[in-house]
């Protein structure tokens, strides 16, 4: 080694969280600048980057040393220490573990593993001593952990007995594999206590090394290194009483090394005997699989072969069922399908993968026995007719030309990857069964690590700093919010101008901008991937190091997922799809009376679910509910399924500039045309327009002699648009379509095309699989819309915008949401007799064990009254807080006269419940008393709700307006005005608008004043689809400030602005629905189911207006039974309209 000799030993990376501020390729650039020749990293607590950083530094040239900084707890085995003492320094125990060989990093893998899985749950990684022995030790070198570690805080802190009893047993137990650590970061307490690491050294002949303990790439650093302790800590810069290291902290180079320690060469040299010790590093691995149907002392070929005639005989035995039922796909005939068998067969045995695919059968099969929903299948694996046939998807691949080699392609060994979609309820219960038959040790989630991205590190940054908050915010909302792709603070600065306005006015906000920009991008916590699963042939503690996230009782790769399936680990996707618990909930509901509806019989040719589509009625189909995918669907007017699968590829950014050329060639409008004449054979079904990679696959199969395998490659090349793999496709390209008998120009005029679609295409089988989905929720909402909208409202329960818009939808197809009740709701949403019954769960604060009880104790029996629901619950079970909710939402409406009566009870219905509930569990209780218990006294004179008081009481119980909204009676006249509901336009805001016209009733109103000093108000409003609020500055605020007052319904001209933290308005302009209303001819309908309800109608009109009331009865089935015109003119009003409109027996009116 040339120059000094000195090798770090103890570098912290990003993946110490929170702490290191240097990401793994600044590191290897910083140590290849320096020409240093080995490197070690020590993490503090884990090993996330062992794997990533081996394999980088090796390709750099440089010995990766793995280590990690461990605490070790030696507490338990040291003398009694005061509390205070113990406080102040015995849980500062780590030392630095290197692995020195194989066995040595299969030991270090172990013991960070079980630091984590047998510790105290709380996310940190701490190792008891008595773990310590021999042989979990071989093949390590420890580091006694420097001046956070475990030797030194013992000696600073007065604890030197404790200090040598450490020194002691640490050397017992690693022998000459054990150094003393010295650091010189110019710190007091390295300082005093150096004399005595090297007395006992010297005492005791253990060697002395020396090392940097690096956090941050160089001294300029150190400030922003010191607001990251900050964020970790939670404390701010200013608070002294923190962990605070200082500028030393950064990577040195071998030269300041070697003179920093120029008094005590030997520590230096033993730096570079410890690289020369280390003779291993981790490695990758080719993929590990259990042996799913072979014996496990059988060698690797003959386990393949075994499971290769395993799943043979399993897909084999499918494929007979399948060409039973459904039978072959129109035009195809079964030789076809048995030779398409036979050669994935064959592909799949060739590429070792038999196994793979045997056990991803077997747990969906097992999901299936269970009846749990399991989808159709998902990505490309729907390309695979193995996978059709062992019922791991259940899209005939034939029948829609999926490729194969989309999905396994036999030119690039790769694993497959099928990702599964699950019943979101149930998906547990799946991830449980494969734990239960691998093993819980041999079946892992994989980590994540969240990193601190632009917006959120502007504002940790500006907390620590104390700026004010309102000025960080307003920095923050400068960034672009955008995250399919987001903004760096560096893109902001060179593309916003008013960003960067703002850090050249104000010294601060540089300060602020500056230190944000050098902690964007590290890792801020560890977390796990969504979906991944691990299951591996051994415990996977063996194969790489664990951890246990605090949130989840299942271990956890501590690679990501990218070097988990590096080290060998497979991964399986399960995934938790809403619409599939959607889907099964609908169809429970349909066959409670008897139905025996499997949506996987369903016909793909159902008119009237294409006429659905084809209306754009598909608010809540799985895909397609979003208002630009409606509208394209109305002028697209699919009428097959293959429309559905072009539609769901191409609506996304690029390929949607498609869909216009795509309608006008279905419907005749224009003629479809192709680039070559042969390319009607892969064309035609997407009348000439390039939609999928499997079409650019087929072309250069048709055009160039490319084997779908080689057009596989060619598409993943045209994807990466790298030059030189580019040039090398045209060129083949090129030979194949001349040897074809295309002139060349031809040929490169039709390689262009690929390569633009290739980047735009869709992958087919993903999107075959899904317009599927859709067409099982469209055929649902189709045939049985009250069971759909029940089930979609029951997925959507915590999401009372969601219910708003679904309420709406109800609305529009004429069917009758049903208000809570606790005599006739069940726990979730539900149906009877064609009406969707509110389920009690969605009401706010009735969690489902309220629900449940409420559900369980009414049984058969409804509650006669509220003394009789008084003395069938349980008290410790419902709050007063939960009663006055369900009165406020009409629950008690079947048993009490007015919600107003029912509210003013409850505490007499607690009182009741908790009287009883003692009396029973005292023994008090008569069971043969049979006298009528004595009735809830309801309480007298209490004052009547108004329409707005009902209705904003409901609104805060249920989240929107359920039964009556004051605006309910304006729908005709918003039709005229074109004013927008508040749900339909939040959608259009966030497919680009910028202002509308909202009708709203004021619910609320804050008088501020701005930063500037002038007045503000926020206004709270509500209409039928939820709550919003508005904003309104000076100008707008003496102009319409009389108007804005709480119980006033008004029309307002807002603008929009769509922001991360949701959607911005403001006014521009409002006008008093009141004196709209007064210039148009008035005319109230009220709808009735029967005649009863004229009575209670007539005691809410008053005489003496110009108005005029029809009255019509309907009945069930929706026709007009009779309409007449009450005799005389009355005064009518939206506050009448709505009182009308809560009265029992009505069912809607409507004010024109």
């Amino acid at each position: 080694m040339r120059g000094p000799g000195f090798i770090h030993l103890h570098v912290h990376s990003a993946y110490s969280l929170l702490e290191g501020a240097l990401q793994l390729e600044t590191i290897l650039k910083l140590a290849t600048e320096d020409s240093q020749p080995a490197l070690g990293i020590a993490d503090t607590g884990n090993l996330f980057g062992a794997l990533e950083f081996s394999e980088k530094a090796s390709k750099k040239g440089i010995q990766p040393l793995a280590g990690v900084e461990l605490a070790i707890d030696f507490a338990a085995a040291e003398e009694r220490i005061s509390e205070r003492g113990h406080v102040a320094w015995a849980g500062k125990s780590s030392v630095v573990l290197l692995a020195q060989t194989e066995a040595g990093f299969a030991n270090l893998s172990r013991l960070v593993s079980q630091s984590y899985l047998q510790g105290d749950g709380s996310g940190t990684a701490r190792a008891r001593l008595d773990w310590l022995t021999p042989d979990s030790l071989e093949g390590l070198i420890c580091l006694s952990g420097g001046p956070e570690g475990a030797i030194d805080m013992a000696f600073a802190h007065g604890q030197d007995a404790n200090a040598i009893r450490r020194l002691d047993r640490l050397t017992e137990l690693f022998g000459d594999r054990f150094y003393i650590e010295l650091q010189r970061h110019g710190r007091v307490q390295e300082a005093a206590v150096e004399p005595r690491l090297i007395d006992y050294a010297y005492r005791k002949g253990v060697p002395l090394v020396a090392t940097n303990e690096p956090f941050f790439k160089s001294a300029k650093e150190f400030e922003a290194h010191d607001a990251l302790l900050a964020i970790a800590g939670g404390t701010v810069l200013a608070q002294t009483e923190r962990r605070k290291l200082n500028d030393q902290y950064y990577f040195k180079t071998r030269a300041e090394m070697a003179e920093l320690f120029s008094d005590i060469p030997e520590a230096l040299d033993s730096t570079v005997e410890i690289a020369r010790r280390v003779s291993y590093r981790p490695r990758t691995r080719s993929p590990i699989l259990p042996k799913f149907a072979a014996a496990p002392d059988l060698s690797d070929a003959d386990a393949v072969a075994a499971e290769a005639a395993a799943l043979r005989a399993m897909a084999e035995e499918g494929l007979r069922a399948r060409l039973a039922s459904p039978g072959p796909a129109p035009g195809k005939t079964e030789q076809e399908y048995w030779e398409r068998l036979e050669f994935e067969l064959g592909i799949i045995q060739s590429m070792k993968f038999p196994g793979y695919f045997l056990i991803v059968a077997d747990f969906i099969r097992w999901s299936k026995s269970q009846g749990i929903p399991v989808g159709p299948g998902r990505g490309s694996g729907a390309g695979s007719l193995v996978a059709y046939a062992t019922t791991i998807t259940d899209l005939d691949p034939l029948a829609y030309n999926l490729l194969f080699e989309r999905f396994l392609n036999p030119e690039r060994v790769s694993m497959p990857d099928f990702d599964i979609d699950f019943c979101q309820d149930r998906r547990e219960e799946v991830i449980h069964y494969v734990q239960q038959k691998y093993g819980t040790e041999q079946v892992a989630q994989i980590i994540t690590f969240g990193t601190l991205q632009a917006r959120a590190v502007l504002r940790d940054v500006g907390r620590v700093l104390q700026m004010p908050y309102g000025q960080v915010d307003r920095i923050c909302k400068l960034v672009p919010a955008n995250p399919a792709d987001p903004w760096s603070i560096e893109r902001t600065m060179n593309e916003v101008p008013a960003f960067k306005a703002m850090a050249d006015e104000d010294e601060t906000v540089a300060d602020l901008i500056a230190i944000a920009r050098n902690l964007e991008g590290l890792f801020r916590h560890a977390s796990t991937h969504a979906a991944g699963i691990i299951i591996g042939d051994r415990p996977l503690q063996d194969l790489a190091p664990l951890y246990r996230d605090p949130r989840s009782d299942m271990p956890v790769c501590q690679y990501n997922m990218k070097w988990s399936e590096a080290a060998g680990l497979v991964k399986f996707d399960f995934l938790g799809l809403k619409t599939l618990t959607t889907v099964e909930y609908a169809v429970e509901m349909v066959n409670l009376d008897g139905g025996n509806l499997r949506i996987e019989d369903i016909p793909i040719d159902d008119k009237p679910t294409y006429d659905l589509y084809a209306k754009g009625d598909t608010f809540g189909v799985f895909q397609v509910e979003g208002a630009g995918m409606r509208r394209a669907l109305v002028d697209m007017k699919p009428d097959r399924f293959e429309d559905i699968i072009a539609l769901v590829a191409l609506y996304r950014p690029g390929p949607m500039d498609n869909i216009p050329l795509f309608n006008d060639r279905k419907h005749g409008r224009e003629e479809v045309e192709y680039p070559h004449p042969e390319l009607s054979k892969v064309l035609d079904e997407t009348y000439g327009i390039i939609v999928y990679q499997e079409q650019v696959m087929q072309i250069a199969q048709l055009l160039s002699g490319y084997s779908l395998g080689e057009a596989d490659m060619l598409r993943r090349a045209m994807g990466k648009k790298i030059k030189s793999e580019m040039d090398a496709q045209r060129e083949r390209f090129r030979e194949g379509a001349v040897a074809h008998g295309l002139k060349q120009s031809q040929a490169d005029t039709i390689f262009d095309l690929l390569a633009k679609f290739a980047n735009y295409g869709f992958n087919k089988s993903h999107a075959a699989t899904y317009a599927l989905v859709s067409y099982q929720t469209a055929w649902l909402k189709a045939h049985h819309p009250h069971e759909f909208l029940a089930a979609s409202m029951t997925l959507d329960m915590g999401n009372t915008d969601k219910l708003a818009e679904f309420r709406s939808e109800a609305k529009r197809h004429n069917i009758e949401l049903v208000a809570p009740c606790v005599n006739t709701s069940q726990v979730v949403f539900s149906v009877k007799d064609k009406r969707i019954l509110y389920g009690l769960c969605a009401v706010k604060g009735v969690g489902r064990q309220v629900a449940e009880h409420i559900v369980e104790v009414r049984g058969d029996t409804p509650f006669k009254d509220l003394g009789d629901f008084a003395r069938r619950v349980d008290p410790r079970v419902l709050s007063k807080r939960t009663l006055e909710t369900l009165a406020n939402a009409g629950a008690f409406d079947a048993i009490v006269s007015s919600r107003e009566v029912a509210f003013a009870a409850i505490e007499a219905v607690m009182g009741m419940a908790h009287s009883l509930t003692t009396e029973r569990n005292e023994g008090q209780w008569n069971m043969f008393d049979l006298g009528e218990p004595e009735p809830i006294r309801l309480p007298a004179g209490v004052p009547a709700w108004s329409t707005t008081e009902r209705a904003d009481r409901e609104l805060s119980a249920i989240g929107f307006h359920l039964s009556a909204h004051p605006l309910d009676a304006y729908a005709d006249l918003f039709e005229k005005l074109r004013v927008q509901r508040w749900g339909d336009f939040e959608r259009a805001v966030k497919d680009g608008a910028s202002a509308g016209r909202l009708a709203g009733t004021i619910s609320g109103r804050q008088d501020r004043r701005t930063r500037k000093g002038t007045p503000m108000m926020i206004l709270t409003l509500s209409d039928q689809t939820g709550s919003f609020e508005v904003i309104a500055f000076s100008e707008q605020i003496n102009e319409f400030g009389a108007l804005l007052q709480p119980g006033k319904s008004v029309i307002l001209q807002v603008g929009a602005d769509e922001r991360a933290e949701g959607i911005s308005l403001r006014l521009l302009s409002a006008q008093a629905i009141d004196g709209i209303e007064d210039t148009i001819e008035r005319r109230l309908t009220v709808f009735a189911a029967d005649a009863k309800a004229l009575g209670s109608i007539n005691a809410q009109l008053m005489r003496g207006g110009e108005g005029r009331v029809n009255f019509v009865v309907i009945r069930d089935g929706g026709a007009r039974e009779y309409e007449i015109e009450l005799p005389g003119a009355y005064r009518i009003t939206a506050e009448v309209a709505g009182g009308i409109k809560a009265l029992d027996g009505v069912t809607d009116v409507r004010l024109h």
